[in-house]
């Protein structure tokens, strides 16, 4: 039995489909959309005809424009003897080192083996450099990084790498690595590089800790000392100014003293030269009042009494001592 041939309006509508199927997938095309972080560079057979910003845009369809987006208000890392994990169903990220031991192990100056970790953040500046500059800006930036990481920590005491030289470590590798890029005119802006984990090597690590340990209580031990230091020297710089002062007083209330007894034994002197039997026994007198009160009960006896008298009774008697 032979098939009917299909009749014109069957054939009308199935070209009416394949029209309509062909302009939906033409229109499709003709537009596409550039999100607020990206920047787009349009290639028409190849050739570069333009750039665009966020929003929608026109094209031709069918392949003869091509649209490659570029991040370039985003900032990029790439991370360096480790990976970050996202979370399962939105949870926290994770860290994992494993695998990566090549990419952060490395020699010191000293010859000690010392695993570093470290992000390096980008941006993309320029994106026609970025994507036609090199031939993979992303794998360029990555061998540059890891090379000069090797050779600042290489040039380093393991000391300083693991204490002191973290933040000159950073600087001194992001100006490296940007030197790098901009000699390959890449369009690649280096951001902050970060040391994550500066560690020695797994076996030998408890070592390390003993004695990072022992520096610390170095330096404990040292500020202590100076706190010490810092306390003393005050202190014994007041004493001495005290003593001194003390001393000053001293020697001025003795000479003040040795003047007033010089200027008494003048007066004395004087009296004396002009009376001196009168001052004899005035002088005599005054130290016998000085130096009675100090001795206690005194007995006199005088020749010629039958029983003796105080000393005091005989001075009531005679008004004096005598």
């Amino acid at each position: 039995m032979k098939d009917e041939p299909a009749s014109p309006n069957v054939l009308a509508i199935n070209i009416l489909v394949v029209a309509l199927i062909f302009g939906g997938i033409a229109i499709q095309n003709l537009f596409y959309s550039v999100q607020p972080e990206e920047h787009a560079v349009i290639t028409r057979l190849g050739t570069i005809v333009g750039q665009s910003g966020p929003g929608l845009h026109f094209k031709l369809p069918f392949g003869i424009d091509k649209v490659q987006k570029v991040p370039t208000t985003r900032v990029l890392k790439q991370e360096f003897g480790f990976r970050t994990v996202p979370g399962k169903e939105g949870g926290p990220s994770s860290y994992v080192t494993a695998g990566y031991e090549d990419e952060r192990q490395m020699l010191t100056g000293d010859l000690n083996m010392i695993e570093v970790s470290w992000v390096v953040q980008y941006n993309i500046e320029d994106p026609v450099k970025y994507l036609y500059q090199l031939q993979d800006a992303e794998r360029a930036l990555r061998e540059v990084s890891e090379s000069a990481m090797r050779r600042i920590v290489g040039n380093r005491m393991s000391s300083e790498v693991l204490t002191t030289a973290r933040v000159d470590i950073s600087d001194e590798a992001r100006a490296e690595i940007q030197e790098a890029m901009d000699r390959y005119d890449s369009g690649i802006r280096i951001k902050p590089v970060e040391l994550q984990d500066v560690l020695p090597p797994e076996r030998v690590r408890p070592a390390f800790t003993e004695v990072n340990e022992a520096r610390q209580e170095r330096e404990r031990m040292s500020n202590e000392a100076m706190k010490q230091k810092n306390q003393a020297i005050p202190k014994a710089r007041g004493e001495a100014k005290r003593i001194i002062a003390e001393a000053e007083a001293y020697a001025i209330e003795r000479v003040n003293r040795a003047k007033g007894e010089v200027a008494r034994f003048d007066a004395i002197l004087k009296e004396y030269r002009l009376a001196p039997e009168v001052t004899r026994k005035r002088l005599y007198l005054e130290a016998i009042q000085e130096v009675a009160p100090k001795a206690g009960k005194i007995i006199v006896v005088q020749e010629g009494y039958a029983k003796p008298q105080s000393f005091y009774h005989m001075n009531e008697q005679t008004g004096g001592t005598q």
